[in-house]
């Protein structure tokens, strides 16, 4: 479980961590440096799963050594289905990470919304529902881990 309370935003008690895969933790389907060591680390205080439509089928071998859970995506809704997942879990104890449209839902209704920017871009929907936008993905998921740069971010 990760706690923290920033002034002026409130109070956080996450026990969740959401991750879309591609374009989020990975480019073009392969993961990138630094982001096995940090999910791992991670996942010391935070459950971790990944929940993806897997656009390059390479999910599973990417995260191979991650200690997380990984859930493939059929076609269609895959928005609604990333929503429901966060709910499921409790969104109110869920920081939720993502980059595409169909993460936006899940940005949106998690208790900290996180949207990266990286090669593939990010959807303009995604980046209004996050509460904070990163351009590296190890420095979005070490807010996590250095939470009073969440303080400090989103404090007022």
């Amino acid at each position: 479980m990760l706690s923290l309370e920033i002034p002026g935003y409130g109070v956080l008690d996450l026990k969740h961590l959401v991750l879309d895969y591609n374009g989020t933790l990975a480019v073009d389907g392969v993961l990138l440096a630094g982001v096995k060591k940090t999910l791992n680390a991670l996942s010391q205080s935070l459950a971790v799963h990944v929940v993806t439509a897997d656009t390059f089928g390479k999910a599973a071998a990417g995260l191979e050594g991650v200690n997380c859970q990984l859930m493939v995506l059929p076609p269609g809704a895959q928005d609604r289905a990333k929503s429901d997942f966060v709910n499921q879990l409790g969104a109110d104890r869920t920081v939720a990470v993502g980059n595409g449209r169909n993460d936006a839902l899940m940005l949106a209704e998690s208790a900290l919304g996180i949207a990266v920017i990286l090669a593939e871009g990010a959807s303009a929907q995604t980046l209004r529902a996050a509460d904070v936008i990163c351009t590296d993905i190890v420095a979005a998921l070490d807010l996590l881990r250095h939470p009073l740069r969440l303080t400090a971010t989103l404090r007022s």
